[in-house]
C-alpha cells in the first residue's frame, strides 16, 4: 500500500470515528468505568473469585480458532469457566435473578458462562441450553486467540491479548486482515439439520426469554441480523428482537445503524420488503464482530465490506458460509439457528418495548418499529441458544476493538498511554496519559469527548494509573484531581440511544475530569506525592517478585 494511501485510509478512520454510533458504543466500551467508590466490581484479584488455577494446564479441550458456540463453550468448560443450571424457573425471573447474584458475588468480569440446561418459559418447562455471559471472563480475551492466560492475573490477560491484537494491525497497516469466508455444502451445514417452514414455525416454542418483568414481552437479543444492500454491500448486526408471535418478531436497528440505513435504502427505491437472515449461536469472532464498528466504513458512500471476511482474518482460518433458504444472503454454516423472514416495507409499523437496555435501565417504549414475519427457520438438532442480561454482563470479547481504536486515538493524542471503558457501567471513559506539561490532561479528554458519542464522563489519569482497576481510577480521583479547576463541561454532544438520563433523545452533556497530578502551572505542589506503592516498588524492589515465588499457593486457596 503506498504511503498517501495508507495515510488516508488513516485519516478517514479517524473521521468514521466522530460518528460512533450506539453499535460502536457497545464495541468501544459497550460500558465504562463506574464512578461510584461503592461499585462492586472489583479491582485485579489473584487467585479471587475466579476458576480454580491450582495445577492449570492450557491447551485443554478444542482450540482457537473455533467454528461454532459449542466449540467455544467446551474449550470454556475445560477450563473452568463454565457453571451448568440443569433447571430454572424463568417465570419467576429466577435466570436473571441467579445472574445478578452471580455478578454480584464474583464480578462482571471475573464471572463464568453459564448454561441452563431447562428452563420454564410461560408456563412450560422447554429443553436449552440457554446460555448467558458467553464470553465475560477475563480469560475469554486470551482462549479466544489461543493464547494462555496469565492465570495469576485477570489484568495481565487481557493485556496479552491486547498486544497480540495490536501486533496483527501493526503488521496490516492498521486494519484487521481478511480472508473471504468459504460456501459450504448444504447437505454438510449444521445449521440446516432442521428446515421448518410457514405454519410448521412456532417461534415461541424455543425458549427465548423474558429476561425483566418490565420487559415488553420475550426477546430474541443476541441475533445477527444479515442482510445485503445493492451499494452497501453485506452487512450483519445484532439488535434486539421482540416476540410478538409464532412467525412475527421486532426488528430494532436504530437510525444511524447500518441495518437501518439499508432498510429505508430499500424503503426509497420503492421495494416491498426486505429480507433479513438472523443467525443465533454463532462463533466467538462473529459474535464480537456482529455488536462493534471492527469494520470500518469510510465517507459518504463507503465502500462494501465483508465483515465474515474480517472475522476470518482475525481468527486465521475462512469462516464457512451457506445460503439462506429464502433469499441469496450467505450465513455462517455453523451457527445454532437461522430465522429467515421479510419486513414488509409498505406496511404501517408497530409499537414496540420496552426492554431493559445496556445502561442497566428501562429502555423506552417505541410507538413505531419494523417487524419481521418469518417464513423460514433452519437450525441444528437440539440448538444452543444465547440470552443477553443486557446491563448485568459483559457482551463479547473486547480487546479487538479496544486495539483498533487505541492506535487511532495515539494519532490524536500521542501521549496516550492506554483507554479502557469497563462493561459494567455505560458513558464513563478511563484513560491514562504520559504527561510531560501543563493542560495536557483536559487537552486529551476533551478530543475524546468532542468526537466520541460514547463518551460522557472522561477520567484522564497518569500513566501509574491502571486503566482496568476502578479502585485505582477512583483513588486518583480521589487523590489527586481538584474540582475548581481540573474539568471541562461540553454543554450538549452527541450520546447513545440508550442513555436515560438524556432529556433529548440522542443528545447529552459531557465532562471531562482532569485526575492527572498538577503541575505547579495548574495550581499544583511543587512536588506531588508519590504513592505508598510506588515508594514499596522503590525500596523493596524485589517484594512483589518474592511473594509471588513464596505465598502464590497461600494465596490461590484462601477461599477453600
Amino acid at each position: 500500500m503506498a504511503d498517501s494511501e495508507q495515510k488516508q485510509n488513516e485519516q478517514n478512520s479517524e473521521a468514521t470515528l466522530s460518528r460512533m454510533s450506539r453499535r460502536d458504543a457497545l464495541a468501544l466500551t459497550s460500558a465504562l468505568a463506574a464512578l461510584s467508590v461503592g461499585a462492586s466490581e472489583p479491582a485485579e484479584a489473584i487467585g479471587h473469585r475466579g476458576p480454580d488455577k491450582a495445577g492449570k494446564k492450557f491447551n485443554k479441550g478444542p482450540q482457537a480458532p473455533f467454528d461454532s458456540i459449542r466449540d467455544w463453550v467446551a474449550c470454556l468448560e475445560a477450563n473452568g469457566l463454565v457453571m451448568r443450571v440443569p433447571r430454572i424457573d424463568q417465570d419467576r425471573y429466577h435466570a436473571t435473578a441467579l445472574f445478578f447474584s452471580m455478578t454480584d458475588m464474583y464480578s462482571t468480569y471475573a464471572s463464568p458462562t453459564v448454561m441452563f440446561e431447562e428452563l420454564k418459559v410461560d408456563g412450560e418447562w422447554m429443553k436449552g441450553p440457554v446460555i448467558g455471559n458467553i464470553s465475560g471472563h477475563w480469560f475469554c480475551e486470551c482462549l479466544a486467540w489461543g493464547l494462555e492466560p496469565d492465570w495469576n492475573s485477570y489484568h495481565n490477560s487481557y493485556w496479552k491479548a491486547m498486544d497480540y491484537l495490536g501486533d496483527m494491525l501493526e503488521a496490516n497497516s492498521g486494519q484487521y486482515p481478511q480472508i473471504p469466508p468459504v460456501a459450504m455444502e448444504r447437505s454438510e451445514a449444521p445449521c440446516k439439520e432442521v428446515v421448518l417452514k410457514g405454519d410448521e414455525i412456532d417461534i415461541t416454542s424455543f425458549p427465548f426469554l423474558k429476561t425483566n418483568p418490565a420487559d415488553g414481552g420475550r426477546y430474541i437479543n443476541t441475533g445477527s441480523h444479515f442482510m445485503v444492500d445493492p451499494e452497501m454491500g453485506p452487512n450483519f448486526g445484532t439488535y434486539r428482537c421482540q416476540v410478538r408471535g409464532p412467525r412475527e418478531i421486532g426488528v430494532n436497528p436504530e437510525p444511524n445503524q447500518t441495518n437501518n440505513k439499508m432498510l429505508m435504502a430499500a424503503k426509497e427505491r420503492g421495494e416491498k420488503y426486505a429480507h433479513i437472515s438472523i443467525v443465533i449461536g454463532q462463533d466467538p469472532i462473529t459474535w464480537m464482530i456482529s455488536g462493534t464498528r471492527i469494520a470500518l466504513r469510510f465517507g459518504k458512500n463507503p465502500k462494501p465490506i465483508d465483515e465474515l471476511a474480517i472475522a476470518g482474518g482475525m481468527r486465521g482460518k475462512a469462516i464457512d458460509v451457506v445460503k439462506s433458504e429464502d433469499s441469496d444472503i450467505m450465513v455462517p454454516a455453523h451457527a445454532e439457528m437461522v430465522i429467515e423472514g421479510t419486513v414488509d416495507l409498505t406496511a404501517p409499523m408497530k409499537p414496540e418495548g420496552p426492554f431493559g437496555e445496556m445502561f442497566g435501565y428501562l429502555g423506552q417504549f417505541k410507538e413505531e418499529n419494523f417487524w419481521m414475519t418469518i417464513n423460514t427457520v433452519t437450525h441444528r438438532k437440539n440448538p444452543w441458544l444465547m440470552n443477553a442480561f443486557t446491563g448485568m454482563q459483559k457482551g463479547s470479547i473486547t480487546a479487538p476493538f479496544e486495539s483498533l481504536y487505541t492506535r487511532f486515538l495515539r494519532r490524536q493524542i500521542p501521549n496516550l498511554v492506554a483507554y479502557h471503558g469497563p462493561q459494567y457501567s455505560m458513558g464513563v471513559f478511563h484513560m491514562a496519559i504520559d504527561k510531560t506539561g501543563p493542560g495536557q490532561g483536559l487537552e486529551a479528554g476533551k478530543k475524546v469527548v468532542s468526537g466520541f458519542g460514547v463518551a460522557k464522563i472522561v477520567i484522564v489519569l497518569d500513566k501509574d494509573v491502571n486503566v482496568l482497576d476502578q479502585r485505582e481510577v477512583i483513588a486518583a480521583v480521589g487523590a489527586r484531581w481538584q474540582p475548581k479547576d481540573a474539568f471541562y463541561v461540553l454543554d450538549e454532544g452527541g450520546g447513545l440511544f440508550t442513555d436515560p438520563s438524556q432529556p433529548k433523545y440522542g443528545r447529552t452533556s459531557k465532562i471531562v475530569i482532569d485526575a492527572t497530578r498538577k503541575w505547579p502551572e495548574e495550581g499544583g505542589k511543587e512536588n506531588f506525592a508519590k504513592s505508598n506503592r510506588a515508594l514499596l516498588e522503590e525500596g523493596a524492589p524485589d517484594a512483589f517478585a518474592e511473594v509471588q515465588a513464596e505465598y502464590m499457593n497461600l494465596l490461590r486457596g484462601w477461599m477453600s
